[in-house]
């Protein structure tokens, strides 16, 4: 893990970067309950890996989350990423002004459908905030602090994130997006693909 995280860290300076606030690393079964930090762990074949880049490019700051596998994944890993992936989709396609951030974080589910006692042990997970000239920034999209009743406008830019744990324990999916809101709804700008989940074992880099 910490490999992956000195080869990002390399690679953003190297590209530009005027600053890496963090890079983070999760694989396996660190990554059930969640891990905010990352290990010198080594990653083996059938593993969930998620990465969280955050960094910053012309005063500006990115943060959003990717997953992959170490070579082929289980249903229960598949069945993790693709719930996941559910939870942004429905979150995202209800972004356009004068929607509040409680509605979006509406569709999300609650801390104890998902594994966790309460939504402050859940923190996060499920979870949105805006991102500019610093990372976290309002507005705040999350169900343990409900009442961010205040409207989208346009021209926000926000990262609405998910997380589900696999249910054999062996790993989880962390997928995060970045939005720009417009004048009818929003732009993904986070232009990486997370439509899939993609191998990074496999030759060709396969996605399930």
């Amino acid at each position: 893990e910490n490999e992956l995280v000195a080869i990002a860290n390399d690679r953003l300076f190297r590209m530009g970067a005027e600053r890496v606030e963090c890079v983070n690393s999760v694989s396996g079964r660190r990554g059930r309950p969640h891990s905010h930090t990352f290990s010198d762990r080594m990653i083996q074949p059938g593993d969930m890996i998620f990465l969280d880049i955050m960094h910053a490019f012309n005063g500006y700051r990115t943060c959003y989350y990717r997953t992959f596998i170490c070579g082929e994944p289980n249903k229960h890993q598949i069945d993790a990423y693709e719930t996941a992936s559910k939870w942004i989709s429905a979150s995202i396609d209800l972004v356009r002004p004068g929607v509040t951030p409680d509605e979006v974080a509406s569709v999300w589910p609650d801390a104890q459908e998902f594994g966790y006692r309460d939504e402050a042990e859940a923190f996060l997970l499920q979870y949105g905030h805006g991102v500019g000239l610093s990372l976290w920034e309002r507005p705040i999209f999350s169900k343990r602090f409900r009442g961010q009743n205040r409207p989208l406008v346009e021209g926000m830019v926000f990262a609405l994130e998910t997380w589900k744990g696999a249910d054999d324990g062996s790993g989880a999916a962390r997928i995060e997006e970045e939005v720009v809101v417009t004048k009818d709804g929003c732009e993904i700008i986070t232009n990486f693909p997370s439509d899939r989940l993609i191998s990074c074992g496999l030759p060709g880099c396969e996605v399930f």
